[in-house]
């Protein structure tokens, strides 16, 4: 699949064999010193079982990763990383050292430990797809751009099979229940399977790299064969009953596209925890962060505070009541995973949360009466 020469007609101002794939001349400044030790430099397309394929100018490369395997998961090689490999006659061949990431997409494990895992790296896309052959769920959509903005990448909502709503009304409706939920953030309709949407998803990740994630049965597959314009990717149905599927895609993968830019599929997603990520969580919430800035006190809970601006914009209709509680939600799921790195901090915030707990209902009860 990889083996194909590259794309002489992907325009790049850096002249160089793997620009196409997002080398540049930071990246090779970065790489300057493994280049006077000469080793070869390359991306990552997939890592199986402590071994890595490694596009390099010559091709795909096998490397083993023996050598950069610490102990701090957030530190493996993963897919989109650029690395330093050894050069060919070496036998085996290995990644000797990977370079500084510029973002990096990254979710808490489903263990009981605090750990975090890298979905890909060096991305500057993070193309949320989520299918409308289900209900929307929108507090997922909401977990996944705060993942994506925490990550430095851009996001984009793709809302797949499209084709599954042929009442224009219904479908505008549906953008804009999104468009809420996705403040500064482009929602696209795409039916890979008529080929609508795609020219305007193209136009959007047709340069850097691009990570298409969501859950089994979103369509991501079908939507990277469309993007790439060939069947890369095995397909499998969703099930009617509730429009899930298998995992397709078992590793991450990139993928180069014919106009310009690569794209990183990755296996779906059943669970997606935030890992430290506060800015992110702002940045979906915009508009509360905006209105908790107006309101008198500036650790305000907004769960019944005098003069509290957010609640304030809930009462009047302006803010959704499920925009708040999904807010909260996030919030505290962040400050546990951040907590439990750190005991003093737990216990900070666990203090914190009964103080904020006992003022609230303390508020009510005074907003209430004392015949209530």
């Amino acid at each position: 699949m990889f083996n194909a020469p590259l794309h002489p007609s992907s325009p790049s101002a850096f002249q160089h064999p793997l620009a196409v794939y997002g080398w540049d001349e930071g990246w090779e400044a970065e790489f300057a010193p493994h280049a006077r030790q000469g080793l070869l430099p390359g991306r990552v397309v997939r890592v199986d079982r402590g071994q890595s394929d490694v596009l390099t100018a010559d091709g795909v490369v096998r490397a083993d990763t023996e050598f950069v395997v610490p102990r701090d998961p957030m530190k493996v090689v993963c897919t989109g990383d650029w690395v330093a490999v050894d050069p060919e006659g070496a036998d085996p061949r290995y990644v000797r050292a990977y370079l500084p990431r510029r973002t990096a997409f990254v979710r808490s494990t489903s263990s009981k430990r605090s750990d975090g895992q890298i979905l890909a790296a060096n991305v500057d896309h993070a193309v949320v797809a989520v299918s409308l052959a289900v209900e929307l769920d929108l507090g997922r959509v909401e977990r996944f751009l705060a993942l994506a903005w925490e990550s430095g990448a851009q996001p984009v909502v793709v809302l797949a099979k499209a084709d599954l709503v042929p009442d224009p009304a219904t479908l505008a409706h549906l953008v804009q229940d999104v468009e809420t939920t996705a403040p500064g953030v482009p929602v696209l309709t795409v039916s890979a399977l008529h080929g609508d949407g795609l020219d305007v998803l193209r136009a959007l990740i047709g340069t850097g790299t691009a990570v298409l994630l969501g859950q089994s049965g979103a369509g991501k597959s079908t939507l990277a064969n469309a993007l790439v314009g060939a069947d890369v990717m095995d397909v499998q149905a969703a099930r009617d009953v509730d429009g899930k599927g298998r995992h397709t895609t078992t590793t991450r993968n990139l993928l180069p596209l014919p106009g310009g830019g690569v794209l990183i599929d990755t296996p779906g997603l059943r669970g997606v925890g935030l890992y430290d990520a506060e800015s992110g969580v702002g940045q979906v919430f915009s508009e509360i962060e905006e209105l908790a800035a107006r309101c008198r006190f500036h650790d305000c809970s907004h769960a019944g505070e005098p003069d509290c601006a957010v609640t304030a914009a809930v009462d009047s209709g302006e803010l959704p009541v499920r925009r708040l509680e999904s807010y909260r939600k996030l919030v505290r799921e962040n400050q546990w995973i951040v907590a439990k790195t750190d005991a003093r901090l737990r216990a900070e915030v666990r203090k914190d949360w009964k103080r904020k707990g006992a003022e609230g209902r303390a508020a009510m009860r005074a907003k209430r009466g004392p015949w209530t």
